[in-house]
C-alpha cells in the first residue's frame, strides 16, 4: 500500500464512517433495532432520527464537513491553521446549516469557545472548557499533513490546531490519539503499531490545555483494549455501550472509536458495529473509519459505498488529499 492510497482510506474511511452513522445519531440502541435493525450499509434517516431528519442514504454529518473546512485551511496556510480563520468558517459553516433547515450544527464545546472568540477572549484562553470530541472528529487531514514519528512535535501541531475550541488536556488528548493513529498508519504502521502511538500521543496531550475533570484517554485506552479482548462479541458490544459509553465525552466516544478499531476483524463491519451502538454513532464510527482506513488501505470499503458517499454530498476527497500528503514531512 501507498501512502497516498492509505491517507485516501482514512479520509474516505471518516467520511464512510460517518455516513453510515448519519441516521442512528443521538438514538438509543433499542430504537435504532426498532427502526433498521442491524446496520449493514448506508440507509436513509428513519422515523425516529431528528437530528438528521429526512436526509438520504450516504449523507454526511457536521464529522467530514468540518474535517474538509479544516484541511482547506491547513492548504491555505501551508500547514498553519489561524484560529480567528478557523472561527469564523466554523460559524459561516453553522449558519449555512441552519439555512438548510438542519440541526446539525456545532457540538457543546465548540460553540461555547467560538462564542467567547466572538466576545474578545483570546484565543488560547476561548476553549478552555472544551472537553467533548469535537477536535478528534475533524483532525484527520493533521494525521494526514504532519508525521507522528516525531511524536512531541506532532503533538504540538495538534493542540495549536484544537486550542480554539477543545483546549482542555481532555480534547487535545482526543484528538492527539486519533489524530496520531491516522498518522502512523498513512506513515506505514500496522493497526497495532498505530493504537500503541495514538496511547502515547494521549498521554502527551493530557498535559497540553487547561486541566478539566475526566478519566485520562490513554488509562482508559490502556484498560479498555485487553479488557474488551477479553469478552465474546455479544458482551464485547454491551460493554462498550454500559461501560466505555458512547457520548459527545471524548473519554467515552474516542475510546470506544479506537476499541473497535483495535478489535475489528473487518474494518467494515466495525464502521457498521458502531453505527448501531447509539448515542454519538456518525462520530464514533468516522473516528473508526479514519484510523482503519490508514492502517489497512482502500481495499477496505467497498467501492459501491465510496461512490454513493462522494456522489450524495459532492465529495471530491481525493485532489484534496494530495495537498495535505504535499505537506507531510515539512517542519
Amino acid at each position: 500500500m501507498s501512502t497516498s492510497d492509505r491517507a485516501l482510506a482514512a479520509f474516505r474511511g471518516l467520511a464512510l464512517g460517518d455516513a453510515l452513522g448519519m441516521p442512528t445519531q443521538s438514538m438509543s440502541r433499542a430504537e435504532i433495532l426498532a427502526d433498521h435493525g442491524p446496520i449493514t450499509g448506508l440507509l436513509d434517516a428513519g422515523p425516529r432520527q431528528r437530528i438528521a431528519a429526512g436526509m438520504a442514504a450516504g449523507s454526511i454529518t457536521d464529522d467530514t464537513e468540518q474535517a474538509v473546512l479544516l484541511a482547506e485551511l491547513l492548504v491555505e496556510g501551508d500547514g498553519v491553521v489561524d484560529p480567528v480563520e478557523l472561527a469564523r468558517r466554523l460559524l459561516a459553516w453553522e449558519t449555512r446549516m441552519r439555512e438548510r433547515g438542519s440541526l446539525d450544527l456545532l457540538g457543546p464545546s465548540t460553540k461555547a469557545a467560538l462564542a467567547r472568540l466572538e466576545a474578545g477572549v483570546p484565543a488560547d484562553e476561548a476553549g478552555r472548557t472544551g472537553a467533548t470530541n469535537g477536535a478528534a472528529m475533524r483532525i484527520t487531514p493533521v494525521g494526514i499533513a504532519a508525521d507522528a514519528s516525531d511524536l512531541k512535535s506532532f503533538v504540538d501541531v495538534v493542540a495549536r490546531t484544537s486550542a480554539p475550541t477543545h483546549n482542555t488536556g481532555l480534547g487535545i488528548a482526543a484528538a492527539a490519539a486519533v489524530g496520531a493513529a491516522v498518522s502512523a498508519g498513512v506513515g506505514g504502521a500496522s493497526l497495532p503499531e498505530a493504537v500503541e502511538v495514538a496511547i502515547a500521543a494521549a498521554d502527551e496531550g493530557g498535559r497540553r490545555g487547561y486541566w478539566v475533570a475526566g478519566g485520562s484517554i490513554a488509562a482508559r485506552l490502556r484498560w479498555a483494549l485487553p479488557h474488551l479482548a477479553s469478552l465474546r462479541p455479544a458482551d464485547r458490544e454491551t460493554a462498550l455501550i454500559d461501560v466505555v459509553g458512547t457520548s459527545v465525552a471524548a473519554q467515552e466516544s474516542v475510546v470506544a472509536a479506537l476499541a473497535l478499531a483495535a478489535l475489528a476483524d473487518d474494518p467494515w463491519d466495525a464502521l457498521c458495529q458502531a453505527a448501531g451502538l447509539g448515542g454519538d454513532t456518525d462520530t464514533i464510527a468516522a473516528m473508526a473509519g479514519a484510523v482503519l482506513g490508514a492502517t489497512h488501505g482502500g481495499s477496505v470499503w467497498p467501492t459501491d459505498a465510496i461512490a454513493t458517499v462522494e456522489k450524495v454530498n459532492d465529495l471530491a476527497l481525493a485532489p484534496l488529499v494530495t495537498k495535505l500528503l504535499a505537506l507531510r514531512g515539512r517542519p
